[in-house]
């Protein structure tokens, strides 16, 4: 007898409704919500703000998110989305008039837009390949190629199509030309496991409020050691250079570093008591989970839904095979004018789903189990 798939714990129960939606908002964890609470707590009491909590907010996440990914913490730059990493290595990589970035054609806005101001602004050249495909291939990666090319940025999971992208082949091509790869991980990333130690890749940055879990306006940045060493400063924030604690000496001349660290690189704020301490707490519920679980768990759901799904009136328009095969579900109803009919009405059932490009989406996570996709297919039955 098959197994029936629950839940993960530690998630609300959504009030009898159905979230399959996480490529748009993932749900917080209980316990990051109580934390929130408490962070609340004290910003009423101000006496609360202790330094040793001011200091321990960013020094948690900054372990939770290196454990997350495999790196040493202090390699680990706070951000509050995936387009902070894609705007600041965009400012601060040393470039030359005439220098190229080529990027996927068709890939989410955010992996575009930065580099379309970099162009208008110092003279970089962007080239958005066409890809034969939903996604861009190897072999299209390595031909677009030239002696001019110095950055190649796409996306992991593409966000518009459900296909996953070989992340380690393309990096492993911008490193045999000594090309700086950047991948925005913030639809993969939570949903399936990832170690920047061994994948060959420079730059990686994603949201936290997706597949992570955590509250809108987090994210996570990591540059490649190497790489930051090359790197202009982009800002001069006094918090990630000194201490509060150090107001209280003779501060002397006040001196840039020599060299900025991964810190110096932080969106300002770091001690952001009502996101931060929030997010810690979920990043750590995930890894006590494992992310392998996770992933295991996300991909029978997807399964689930796909050989369910009645062809006779909707068709899967994302990968089936594990190769391209996302946490991200697109399909379509055989006649499509009908897709946002079907969107509204499940919403107004307590399905929820995203409507994107004119076709559904469906992204299940780990707060869903085999019960919420049934009901979602059973749903879909009644609209067909």
């Amino acid at each position: 007898m098959t197994e029936t798939r629950v839940p993960m714990s530690g998630f609300d129960d959504f009030s009898g409704r159905i979230w399959l939606n996480s490529a748009q908002q993932g749900a917080l964890p209980l316990v990051a919500a109580q934390e929130a609470r408490e962070a609340v707590d004290w910003k009423t009491c101000p006496f609360e703000l202790t330094q040793e909590r001011f200091d321990d907010v960013p020094r948690r996440l900054r372990v939770a998110l290196g454990r997350l990914v495999n790196v040493p913490s202090d390699d680990i730059i706070l951000a509050n989305s995936a387009s902070y990493g894609l705007n600041l290595i965009g400012t601060a990589y040393p470039w030359r008039e005439g220098d190229e970035v080529l990027l996927m054609a068709g890939d989410f806005p955010s992996d575009i837009l930065p580099w379309l101001l970099l162009e208008r602004r110092h003279g970089v050249k962007v080239i958005q390949i066409k890809p034969r495909g939903r996604i861009i291939e190897p072999d299209e990666l390595e031909a677009a190629i030239t002696p001019r090319t110095r950055m190649f940025c796409t996306t992991w999971v593409h966000s518009l199509s459900g296909f996953a992208i070989d992340i380690d082949a393309l990096g492993q091509i911008c490193r045999n030309h000594g090309i700086v790869s950047v991948i925005n991980g913030s639809q993969a990333i939570g949903a399936r496991p990832l170690d920047l130690s061994r994948t060959p890749i420079d730059v990686f940055t994603s949201v936290g409020f997706k597949w992570l879990c955590g509250p809108y306006g987090t994210g996570i940045c990591w540059i490649n050691p190497e790489l930051r060493e090359r790197l202009a400063p982009t800002k001069a924030y006094w918090l990630s250079m000194l201490t509060a604690a150090d107001l209280a000496k003779d501060l002397g001349d006040v001196k840039l570093p020599e060299t900025p660290r991964a810190r110096d690189y932080d969106v300002f704020g770091t001690a952001n008591f009502f996101n931060f301490v929030p997010f810690a707490a979920t990043i750590e519920h995930l890894l006590k989970i494992g992310l392998n679980q996770i992933r295991d768990h996300d991909q029978a759901l997807v399964s689930r839904f796909v050989n369910g799904l009645d062809s006779r009136y909707f068709t899967v328009t994302s990968p089936f095979e594990e190769e391209n095969r996302s946490t991200l579900v697109f399909f379509s109803h055989k006649d499509r004018n009908r897709n946002e009919e079907v969107y509204q009405s499940l919403r107004k059932g307590g399905v929820y789903i995203s409507f994107r490009g004119g076709a559904l989406r469906l992204a299940p996570h780990l707060y869903n189990g085999d019960a919420d996709i049934d009901k979602a297919l059973a749903a879909l039955g009644q609209l067909a």
